[in-house]
């Protein structure tokens, strides 16, 4: 008779016994997972990468709706705690970002939509050395290897929270696998409510993306979607929002606007109510306790 590898027994020192079949092989490829994990971690975060900026529509301008051809990002808040982000994926823009190193959460994060993939979601979240000093290295990092992290949040902040980091540019509205994965950085999550995240938020979400694969199809589609800070935190840090929303302008090819809506919700599980853009500008002005504009104005 024949003896495969399969049926040599060998000994667990866990259960103090032999145990078999045994494949050597799958123990063999177990091994080999085990030494590249952490090596494919470092292969993906050496692609990501985010750049502070002085002004973000000179760096990465595409990301804000051009309607009738005038560039129109929303409102960038005066002070030095604003830092305006361009995040970056193999060399390439993914996104824009306002954060608000004071309550360390995202004002808002502005990108294209190009249709759905159905990206699969990862597990790991980095933060952007360059909040902590403007000479720091451009890529995305682990939290261990940054030292005395004061302007963002970090991922003890949502341990236990009963929060989620809910994502403001989603991996929902992503077009490549690569895309999405360019959207794990802390400063493109605030606290959301993990009811609301799972629930009417996500509804939202989708809602928007059928919207627009649907109505916006061979057009230029833009969003952004921020929060408005709350007066709770997190691990006595981090800001909860009180408010999520979202809003997106299609524009045709001859830069008109072909369709536009805003969307709000408390950071509860409650209905999200979708209003125009007039509306969502008024509303936020009010939260924000100052003059907000979602994009420059225009896209009413």
């Amino acid at each position: 008779m024949q003896i495969s590898s399969r049926d040599i027994p060998f000994y667990c020192p866990l259960s103090d016994r032999f145990c078999c079949p045994f494949s050597i092989k799958s123990l063999f490829l177990s091994s080999i997972m085990v030494f590249l994990a952490p090596v494919l971690l470092l292969l993906a975060l050496s692609r990501c990468s985010s750049e502070v900026v002085t002004d973000f529509t000179q760096t990465c301008p595409q990301f804000f709706a051009n309607p009738g051809g005038t560039l129109s990002p929303p409102t960038v808040f005066p002070g030095k705690k604003y830092k305006q982000i361009c995040q970056i994926l193999d060399n390439a823009y993914e996104y824009a970002t306002l954060y608000d190193t004071a309550n360390k959460i995202p004002v808002y994060s502005a990108y294209r939509f190009n249709g759905l993939m159905q990206c699969t979601r990862q597990s790991n979240w980095y933060i952007e050395p360059q909040l902590e000093g403007i000479t720091n290295s451009k890529k995305m990092a682990t939290e261990s290897s940054v030292t005395n992290i004061q302007n963002q949040a970090v991922n003890d902040d949502y341990a236990n929270s009963g929060y989620h980091r809910g994502h403001l540019s989603p991996v929902l509205h992503a077009t490549l696998q690569i895309c999405s994965d360019a959207t794990f950085t802390l400063t493109n999550a605030a606290p959301q409510n993990s009811s609301f995240n799972s629930g009417k938020w996500r509804t939202t979400e989708k809602a928007v993306a059928d919207t627009l694969v649907q109505n916006c199809k061979g057009n230029s589609a833009y969003i952004v979607t921020g929060v408005v800070p709350g007066t709770g935190k997190l691990n006595n840090r981090v800001c909860i929002p009180s408010h999520f929303w979202t809003a997106y302008c299609c524009l045709d090819n001859n830069q008109q606007v072909k369709a536009a809506s805003g969307f709000l919700g408390q950071n509860e599980n409650n209905p999200v109510q979708e209003m125009s853009i007039k509306n969502l500008v008024r509303k936020l002005s009010g939260l924000y306790g100052q003059v907000f504009r979602v994009f420059g104005g225009k896209c009413n």
